[in-house]
């Protein structure tokens, strides 16, 4: 199977955890939106991979997988371009995933670091197969599509080498099937949340995509800034503020000077740098959260163009099957 018009193929995934952030945006959504003009993108809802973690909550998957999709649509995602899914619609992913268990030993997945971390984060004294499993799933993931490319961060690249051994064992102890696939490095930069920490859902210090233009000024105006500069004849450093690292992000340069020398001289203050940094915040967000709007949930709208993009994920994944079997070779 080869890509598209000779392009080459590029997958990835979410969790769907709903309302996407500035944080989800940045540090992977922008740039899946970025390879759809290079490459033939699969991007799937990562639904079994939800469960790894907290199986008790699969209520919940169905409004998230729709929230999170308006985001991936309100981005920039093109349906017409890229094949959006959602993996659970393609269970060829759950077979593959199978026969590949058979083949892996436990200690490849043993010794993948985001394993431990999420071990001792989530305080398990027993964690289950799926959770040690999921780096593999993340394989069948991606070798179901021969994608030759995998946009990730660099805690990611374990899993891709695991990908690539995977690969590797399947070709050797049967036949050559699947192509090794290359990490493709994404800079995350560094997005602080309204408190000064890393944005996260769960500090409950994000800007959502869905966040209208006030939402959004309500959240900016009380960000933490230096904590040095406790009033306003202060002078204040830009190297250690928060909101100077949303500035490096969306103001223009001759912008963001003029704003860190009034900080540095106390020529302005905290609150006028503040809206400097909305003028060139707020129009990128607004133009995201138009598109958002445009793509009702259903009729014909986001639930449709998840279903029609499983049915052609999972036209690729009976191809791939067909060619998996006939190297097992189970049945007469």
């Amino acid at each position: 199977m080869t890509a598209t018009a000779g392009r080459q193929r590029v997958l990835s995934g979410m969790r769907p955890t709903g309302r996407l952030h500035l944080g989800n945006f940045l540090g992977a959504l922008e740039n899946w939106v970025k390879l759809q003009d290079e490459f033939e993108c699969f991007y799937f809802v990562a639904d079994w991979h939800a469960l790894t973690t907290d199986p008790a909550n699969s209520v919940q998957a169905p409004e998230a997988t729709i929230e999170m999709t308006a985001d991936w649509l309100g981005a920039g995602l093109d349906p017409e371009r890229s094949t959006i899914f959602i993996q659970s619609l393609v269970p060829e992913h759950a077979e593959l995933h199978l026969l590949f268990s058979m083949a892996t030993p436990v200690t490849w997945l043993e010794r993948v670091p985001t394993y431990k971390e999420m071990v001792d984060e989530l305080g398990l004294e027993s964690p289950s197969y799926g959770l040690l499993g999921y780096p593999l799933l993340q394989s069948a993931d991606i070798l179901m599509y021969k994608a030759q490319w995998v946009p990730v961060g660099v805690d990611q690249v374990p899993h891709v080498e695991l990908t690539r051994e995977v690969a590797r064992r399947f070709n050797n102890t049967w036949k050559p099937v699947f192509p090794e696939p290359q990490a493709k490095l994404t800079q995350i930069p560094k997005v602080p949340g309204t408190d000064g920490r890393k944005m996260s859902k769960s500090y409950d210090n994000a800007i959502y995509l869905s966040d209208t233009s006030e939402a959004i000024r309500e959240k900016v105006r009380p960000m933490i800034t230096d904590p040095a500069r406790k009033r306003r004849s202060d002078p204040g450093n830009p190297d250690i503020c928060p909101v100077f690292d949303l500035h490096r992000i969306f103001t223009p340069e001759a912008d963001r000077a003029a704003a860190a020398a009034g900080c540095r001289s106390a020529g302005i203050g905290c609150l006028d740098c503040k809206g400097v940094l909305l003028q060139h915040l707020l129009p990128p967000l607004a133009e995201i959260r138009e598109r958002r709007e445009r793509f009702p949930a259903r009729p014909r709208g986001m639930v449709d163009i998840l279903h029609a993009g499983s049915a052609r994920a999972r036209e690729h994944a009976r191809r791939t099957m067909d060619e998996v079997r006939a190297a097992v070779r189970l049945t007469p």
